[in-house]
Parts: C-alpha cells; sequence; structure tokens
C-alpha cells in the first residue's frame, strides 16, 4: 500500500476512491512549516539559514502521516500543480525524513491539474522527483518576504507609531493606491463641449452624426472649451446645409479572449458577478474539488491558481466537438486556436481555467451546484468554449458629412456597426461580452454618397473631464499583473493585508486608502524609495522566476539584495522622528492641511492663531496638532474636517454634528480606544453608541447619529405574549430582542426599518433552533459547512459569550477575533478542530473516525 498526500481533505474521499484499497490518502492541510513571526528566522550571517516551525495541529498530523508512511510500501506527494504545491511537498518529505520513516521507500511527485478519475490515473501513472529549482524559488521568495517584513516594520514601529507593517509586495500594492488617490486630489477639471446632429436621409431615416472639424480645423475633445465657442458652432450648424461626401462599409473580426486565468477570472467575477477576489477563489475552489454528480464527487474546473492561457490538446479537442453539438459546424475553425499570454512574468506552465469535461452544460450542471457556484461555472465554461470558436464578423460603416454656411464649414462623422455572423459571441446568448463595444450594433439607415441629408435637430452638451477613477478590486489585480508584481496565488492574500492593516478600505468596491495608509507610503517613498518602485519589485520577481528555471542561484540572490537594503535600513535608523514628520508634512500637504474655503493659511491652528499645525505621533497612531502644545490643545484626526470652524469644529479628537432636537444636548463624533464614537451630552450620564461595522467615521452625520443615539428602537407588542419587541445594536451586531430572547438581524439598517412581521418571524425562527448563548443552551449556527471529511457529524460555525467559534460535536473551537464566521472554509474549520483536538478540548477522546466492519 503506498500513502498518497494531498492538500485539502476535501480531497481524500474522492481521490481514494479513484486509486482504490492499494492506497491511502491523507491530507496535509495546507502548509505544515512556516517561518515563526520573531527574529532569527532567517539568519543572513548563516548564509541564510531558515528556522522552521510546525504549529500544534501541524504535527499532530505529520505524526499522523509518519505512522502511516512507516507502514506503507511507499510514499506519493499529491499536493497542488504550482509553487507553493512544490513547497508544501517538500517540507512534507523533509520532516518524514527527519522522523526517519521512509529508509529505503520509493518516493514520487505527481500533480494533476483537475480531480476527475482520468487526471488522477494518468499522473499515477506519470510520477516525477520533486522539483528543486522550484522549490530553491519558494525558499528565496519567503526569504525575501521575511527579511523586508521583519526588518522594515520595527522601523516602522519607531519612527510612524500606529503603522503595523511593510512588506516587499504589500508595500509596493499600497503605493499604487495611494498614487492614483494623490492623482485625483491633483486633477483640475476642465469642461467642454460636444456637438451632434441629428440628420435625416431623402427617405426619412433620421441617424445622429458628431462634428469632427469646423472651419478647416480637425477638433479635439477639449477643443471648444467655452459655452460661448459652442453656441457660435451650433447657430451655424442650425443654418447649414448637409451633403453626405462618402461612405465606407469595412468588414472586421472581432477574435475570443483565451480562457481565463486566475487574474482575469478574479477580473471578470468582480465586473460581472459583483464577487469579490476572495469569494471567487472560494467558490472556484469547491468547483475543483468537485461536486457530487451522480453519486461520484467530481472536480469540474482545472486548477484555479494560474497564469496560463493555453488548453490541453485533449481539451481543445473536446471543446471542438462541443461547438459542433451546441452550435453547429459552421461556428468551428477550421484550426484550433492557440494563446499566449501578454502578462509580464508570466509561467504558463499550467493549463487555463477550464472544464473539465466541456459535455458538462451549465444548464445541466445548475442542479448540482448553488447559485454562486452556478454562475461562475457557466462563465468559465463560455470564456473557454469561446475561446475556440470563430470570429464575430462586423461590418462597420463611417459616414463623413459636410455642413456649409456661406463661407463656413464643418465636418461630422457618424459610425454605425453591424453584426454579420456572431461566431463566438454565440456562447453569451443572453450575457454581453465583456469586450463589447459601445457602437456594436448601432445601425445606420442607408446613405448614398454626394444626397442631400436634411437638418433634424443641433445640440451642444456641456461636459467635463473627469479624474482617473480609483481601483477597484478587479482593475487592482490587472495592474498587479501588468506590473508584474506577485503572483495569481497572492492577489487576494496581498488585498486582505492592505485591509487588515487598515491601509485601505474598499468601499462600493472601490479601494480607497487610510491615512495610516497615505502614511505608510510617504515614509517608503522618503526614506526606502527603491524598494517600493514598480520596476525594481517587477525585476525581483524575473530573478525569481530565474531561480524556478534553474538559471539563476537562490543564494546569490538573497545576497545581493541584502547588502543594499541591510545598508539602506541601518541609515535610516539614525534619522530623528522630528526629521521623519518634517518630510511627511511637505509630502502629504494636501491631506494633512487641506486648503480652507476662507484661503487663511492651512497651516495655522484655527484654534489659539499663532501655533503652526504639524503631523504628530501617538501611542495609536498619526494626527494633527498645535506646535503651541501644552498651552493650546487643537488636535485633529488626520481622516477628519479640516478644523476651520465650519461642518463641525474639531477640537481634541472630537467633532461637533449639531444638536438632540428634544434635549438640546450637544452630539458629537469622537474617537475612543475601541475606534469612533458618537455621543449626546457630557459627563458620565452621557448616552453614547459606537459605530457599527460598515459605517466609516468620515460619513456620520447629524441624522446617522440622532439615529444611532435613538436605538434600542421598540418594533411593537409580540401578538401572542403582548410583550414588547426592540431592536437594536449589541456587542454581536444589529439584533431583535423579546422576553430575553435575542435574534441576530443581517444589518444595521434593518435595526431602523424591521416591521413587526419580520421581527416575529426571525424570533420565532431562532427559537425553533435553540436559544443562544446569551440565555443558555447551544447558539444557532451562523453557517453550516457541511460533514466532516473523515466523518463523525457537521461541522458548523456559531456565536457565542466569547465571539464566534467552529463546532464539531462536542468540540469548539475559537476563531481569530479577526476571521469572519461567514468567510470560514470547511479547511480551516477542520484546521481549528484538530489544533483543539490535540489540545485536549471538546470533553471526549479524539476523534478517528468510523470504526469499518
Amino acid at each position: 500500500m503506498d500513502v498518497v498526500v494531498v492538500e485539502s481533505p476535501n480531497k481524500v474521499k474522492s481521490i481514494n476512491k479513484y486509486l482504490g484499497k492499494n492506497y491511502k490518502v491523507l491530507a496535509s492541510f495546507g502548509h505544515v512549516r512556516d517561518l515563526p513571526a520573531k527574529d532569527g528566522s532567517v539568519k543572513p550571517d548563516d548564509d541564510f539559514a531558515m528556522s522552521w516551525a510546525v504549529d500544534t495541529a501541524s504535527a499532530k498530523r505529520l505524526s499522523e502521516l509518519a505512522k502511516a508512511v512507516k507502514e506503507a510500501d511507499g510514499l506519493i506527494l499529491a499536493t497542488d500543480p504550482d509553487r507553493e504545491g512544490e513547497a508544501i511537498a517538500w517540507h512534507v518529505l523533509e520532516v518524514l525524513k527527519q522522523k526517519k520513516v521512509l529508509k529505503d521507500k520509493p518516493i514520487k511527485r505527481v500533480a494533476f491539474n483537475s480531480i476527475t478519475k482520468q487526471a488522477v490515473l494518468d499522473a499515477i501513472a506519470n510520477p516525477r522527483e520533486i522539483d528543486p529549482p522550484l522549490v530553491d524559488a519558494y525558499l528565496a521568495r519567503r526569504a525575501l518576504d521575511y527579511l523586508v517584513g521583519f526588518t522594515l516594520s520595527p522601523v516602522l514601529w519607531r519612527k510612524l507609531p500606529g503603522a503595523r507593517s511593510a512588506g516587499r509586495v504589500q508595500s509596493v500594492a499600497l503605493r499604487f493606491v495611494c498614487d492614483r488617490e494623490a492623482e485625483i486630489e491633483r486633477f483640475v477639471r476642465e469642461e467642454y463641449w460636444q456637438i451632434a446632429a441629428i440628420l435625416g436621409t431623402p427617405r426619412n431615416e433620421n441617424f445622429e452624426a458628431r462634428l469632427t472639424a469646423f472651419d478647416g480645423k480637425k477638433l479635439q475633445k477639449l477643443d471648444i472649451s467655452s459655452q460661448a465657442m459652442a453656441d457660435d458652432i451650433k447657430t451655424m450648424l442650425e443654418g447649414a446645409s448637409f451633403r453626405a461626401l462618402s461612405v465606407e462599409a469595412k468588414p472586421t473580426k472581432r477574435n475570443p479572449g483565451p480562457p481565463f486565468t486566475t487574474s482575469t477570472l478574479q477580473q471578470a467575477a468582480s465586473s460581472r458577478l459583483s464577487f469579490s477576489a476572495q469569494r471567487t477563489m472560494q467558490v472556484a475552489q469547491r468547483l475543483y474539488e468537485g461536486m457530487d454528480i451522480g453519486g461520484e464527487t467530481t472536480g469540474l474546473i482545472t486548477y484555479m491558481r494560474t497564469d496560463g492561457v493555453q488548453m490541453a490538446p485533449e481539451a481543445i479537442a473536446a471543446a471542438r466537438d462541443a461547438i459542433v453539438k451546441e452550435f453547429g459546424a459552421k461556428y468551428l475553425p477550421e484550426k484550433p486556436r492557440h494563446y499566449t499570454t501578454k502578462a509580464k512574468n508570466a509561467q504558463e506552465a499550467h493549463e487555463a481555467i477550464r472544464p473539465t469535461d466541456f459535455n458538462r452544460t451549465p444548464a445541466e450542471m445548475r442542479k448540482f451546484l448553488d447559485a454562486d457556484q452556478a454562475r461562475l461555472y457557466e462563465m468559465i465554461w463560455k470564456r473557454a468554449i469561446a475561446s475556440q470558436m470563430q470570429p464575430a464578423e462586423i461590418e462597420r460603416t463611417t459616414v463623413e458629412i459636410e455642413a456649409k454656411n456661406g463661407a463656413k464649414t464643418a465636418g461630422l462623422r457618424a459610425v454605425g456597426s453591424v453584426t454579420r455572423f456572431d461566431g463566438f459571441i454565440a456562447a453569451y446568448t443572453d450575457q454581453k461580452d465583456e469586450d463589447s463595444e459601445d457602437e456594436e450594433n448601432r445601425r445606420l439607415p442607408e446613405i448614398r454618397p454626394e444626397e442631400t441629408l436634411k437638418r433634424e435637430q443641433i445640440s451642444a452638451t456641456q461636459h467635463s473631464t473627469e479624474p482617473p477613477p480609483r481601483y477597484s478590486e478587479a482593475s487592482f489585480i490587472k495592474k498587479m499583473e501588468e506590473l508584474g508584481i506577485g503572483r495569481p496565488s497572492t492577489y487576494v492574500a496581498t488585498l486582505k493585508t492592505l485591509e487588515d492593516r487598515d491601509y485601505i478600505k474598499i468601499e462600493n468596491r472601490k479601494l480607497m486608502p487610510q491615512s495610516k495608509g497615505r502614511l505608510v507610503t510617504a515614509f517608503m517613498e522618503g526614506f526606502f524609495e527603491h524598494y517600493v518602485e514598480y520596476d525594481f519589485t517587477a525585476s525581483l520577481e524575473e530573478k525569481l522566476d530565474e531561480i524556478s528555471d534553474g538559471k539563476l542561484s537562490w543564494k546569490d540572490v538573497l545576497r545581493d539584495f541584502w547588502k543594499d537594503f541591510s545598508g539602506a535600513v541601518d541609515g535610516i535608523k539614525e534619522l530623528r522622528v522630528t526629521e521623519v514628520l518634517d518630510a511627511l508634512n511637505e509630502e502629504l500637504a494636501p491631506l494633512v492641511f487641506p486648503e480652507r474655503e476662507d484661503g487663511s493659511n492651512p497651516r495655522i491652528c484655527p484654534k489659539c492663531g499663532t501655533g503652526n499645525l504639524s503631523l504628530k505621533l501617538g501611542k495609536f497612531g498619526a494626527f494633527v496638532g498645535c506646535s503651541n502644545y501644552p498651552e493650546c490643545g487643537f488636535t485633529r484626526q488626520l481622516d477628519g474636517p479640516n478644523g476651520n470652524g465650519e461642518n463641525g469644529a474639531v477640537e481634541d479628537g472630537t467633532k461637533v454634528l449639531g444638536k438632540d432636537p428634544y434635549t438640546a444636548e450637544e452630539i458629537t463624533l469622537r474617537s475612543g480606544r475601541f475606534g469612533p464614537y458618537v455621543q449626546r451630552g457630557e459627563g458620565k450620564d452621557a448616552k453614547r453608541s459606537s459605530l457599527p461595522k460598515g459605517w466609516a467615521a468620515a460619513s456620520i452625520d447629524h441624522e446617522k447619529a440622532l439615529a444611532l443615539l435613538s436605538l434600542p428602537r421598540d418594533v411593537g407588542q409580540h401578538p401572542e405574549t403582548g410583550k414588547m419587541i426592540s431592536a437594536g445594536l449589541g456587542r454581536y451586531g444589529p439584533f431583535v430582542l423579546h422576553d430575553g430572547t435575542y435574534a441576530n438581524i443581517e444589518s444595521i439598517e434593518d435595526v431602523f426599518s424591521i416591521g413587526l412581521n419580520r421581527a416575529v418571524s426571525v424570533l420565532a425562527e431562532k427559537q425553533s433552533k435553540g436559544k443562544g448563548g446569551r440565555n443558555g443552551g447551544t447558539p444557532a449556527a451562523l453557517k453550516e459547512l457541511g460533514d466532516h471529511p473523515a466523518g463523525g457529524g457537521k461541522i458548523t460555525v456559531r456565536d457565542g459569550k466569547y465571539g464566534a467559534y467552529v463546532n464539531f460535536g462536542k468540540i469548539n473551537a475559537t476563531l481569530p477575533k479577526d476571521k469572519d464566521p461567514q468567510s470560514v472554509t470547511m479547511d480551516e474549520a477542520v484546521a481549528l478542530i484538530a489544533e483543539k483536538e490535540a489540545k485536549g478540548g471538546g470533553g471526549k477522546k479524539p476523534f478517528r473516525g468510523k470504526k469499518k466492519g
């Protein structure tokens, strides 16, 4: 019997079923070792020796794995087919060597791109060895990330209190979010006018043409820059005669795009399905690991962490067969299409993301999938099959028109487009392809050269230039890929880190840098500019790629980097904090000292009138303060108003929002040790309310503050008990309360709008599941993850007195404080349970699975 090691426990059952009784499949649950988060884990002075640590849960799993291997005939490492998978295989092998359980047993490395029987059996039949250059590239990447993070972060803590960390990729990604915000702040709007004419043919068919030239001069977008100029041109056209000079119909073709990569899948899912990048990868992971199709767990898509755009020859053949079956022979090109990526530093070692079987159409799979899975699978299937279809044939018609009014002339152009053959667009049926153009299928009537056209209407519309948009998750990922920063598997983690550090926030699906993030970026650009340059970071990625290709020594790359980097850090350590603040005052002047409406000097203290405002550093981060402290106590939060006495004065960290209409007490927005809050009145009896999740301090106005301070609100009397139901905001979020029973509701908005019928329904649903932790008993499940991969019952996520936890039988494992209960995956839950089990938690013997026979 051979032991097969995979990463995810979700794969264990299906792969064991494919391989049969001569194999025992075990899961590593992802990485089994990592560098401890402390100084000395990487030792540059000891030729970059690395100290690895194994956590409690991994130690238990490795012991079980070692025991199984000791009794087995051989070991097969079948971790994921990417760099991280290669690294995990190497780590597992290193630990088993240390435990001396391998002896002379054969060791094989296999990788399958999809969880299907054929793919698994083919991989087992074609093993290879662990790829040393790929492991070296992982070691270099991990060492670099550790050295940058653990060298820079202490410098940040000393020079910029409140900043939490810096990182090799993280800091560069933060920089281009902050750079875009600076572009927006510097942007100056320009007004311009566009002039269009509705014209009619002799056959009484109307169409629109736009002005392109006036008095012999070609017009650019901003050339008509005043209302007077627009009115003059409009008047001239209203008295002009119009004639079609030329009509040109030009056939063009639009080719389909390649199948999805990790990056393009995340971008498309964001724009079309409104999925976050993290949600996209969670759903794709489930589709990859497999669904129960006809009594057998089958993977529906290939591996979803890839930057390759090509499909395997057998997949292309299957796609071509499906095209004929689903759309007809005329949609099949004579030869298969082949793609190459344009992304910087792309590896293309793996296939693009595609269905494992093109005969499993989205319509047929819908009954096996939930709504999100069905939508993502449909998108992947359509993109992959469209990539092998005929191009769309489009006829574009351009009409050049002359307008004459006395000696004055003008040129106008009308453009139309008609799809003569839909080609690959047929695959998208009811949804518009992501590459479609605004003018597509904008038909023009029949227009003949030299014929006179009738003027119907002339319009002049005012427009203004717009600043560049803030990044969305999709455009952020696209930018990362274009610059060659990070890898497909790191994009989601980088975003999450920036958000968790409070360096950015995601609002209305846009990435907005926070003041803390802008401070860190300004600090890095001022004192470590070389290490946040896009080209430098991309060139380092290229060196890591050369290591994985066996062209560079990983330790040589580390030595070259560390020599310059450590010297740069040593130089900054000698700087005084005041020097850092002076530089940041200059770099971030628009943010720190915004212009005042009265035109007064934004750096003069609005309270004492004589002191100069400057950045100050406190225990909880940066703020703006007066140079006359302590005589003048003026302070202002960096994200707050400008402190000029308008729109709510901000003194000593307090923003005045207005007065309570009933008590006449002042309502203020303040910042406390647990974050921002609103307060009515002063003293120990003042009413206070923390801001609910999702409400930014900058968005709080008088109306919102009044609403929060009015809680809890009475909803109405319960029809059965006659007792009042109330709605409020508590430690565990928004709730309704009746006779001592709390029931959570979805959002803070529901607190203000929930009616009696809905409240009664929510409470009844809660009671049917048993009372929550506030009243004893088992809290209702916030989320059901499904059966434990090893059997023995369901795993659920619940909310208790001391926070959210995962539950399996009598085992309760607390979630990390920063973990959203709704985002917990099965893998994470199983790992937490195993860790709790290993510590003896749960009040029963460790679970070993059901006995057989």
